[in-house]
């Protein structure tokens, strides 16, 4: 359920991250996101946000998509987002449910669905023992909230997140054995 976000000043969208905990290019990708949601008149930066500027950023990410047709389609419905598809969002906090929502004075900057995202990405990279999370930590926490509006959206332009996932979870493993980038469908490592 989406409830409106409380008139009030802009928000600080800098929240408290651990940007030392993130490799550069996923920081890049944050740095995208809360571009793309200040341009977007949006009060905080959601998972479509997050997904739209992981698509755009990481080839490692595009390479788990079966094919760039899916990558165009996804683009192509978050580009909308500010102009038809995802207007029902503008001015509402994405809530799936996930996490519990707290209100406070000032809102941190971040939906509790890409709080958890991020924290699903953080998590994820200590598991691996690496320092920093990747862009496929985050698309991993995309995609583990089934109500999130990046979900919404993969559906939407024909994405099965299961079967996005399980490719997921096979570049991580990639990355975990020592690896340098995604091993796609073929098995061609990529750098």
């Amino acid at each position: 359920m989406q409830s409106r976000t409380p008139p009030g000043p802009e928000p600080d969208l800098i929240p408290a991250e651990p940007e030392s905990r993130l490799s550069a290019e996923l920081a890049s990708v944050v740095a995208g996101a809360r571009r793309r949601a200040v341009r977007d008149g949006d009060r905080q930066i959601d998972t479509a946000h997050l997904l739209h500027s992981l698509l755009e950023s990481d080839s490692e990410v595009r390479a788990v998509f079966t094919d760039g047709a899916q990558v165009v389609r996804l683009l192509g419905y978050l580009v909308q987002r500010s102009i038809g598809y995802g207007l029902q969002w503008q001015g509402t906090v994405e809530d799936s449910g996930a996490v519990p929502v707290v209100r406070s004075g000032k809102e941190t900057g971040w939906s509790p669905a890409a709080v958890l995202a991020m924290e699903v990405a953080l998590e994820r990279a200590e598991r691996r023992g690496d320092a920093r999370a990747l862009g496929m930590d985050l698309l991993a926490g995309l995609v583990a909230d089934a109500e999130c509006r990046a979900v919404e959206v993969l559906g939407r332009a024909g994405v099965d997140v299961e079967v996005l996932l399980k490719r997921v979870e096979a570049g991580c493993r990639q990355y975990a054995s020592g690896g340098h980038g995604y091993l796609g469908g073929s098995g061609q490592g990529r750098a």
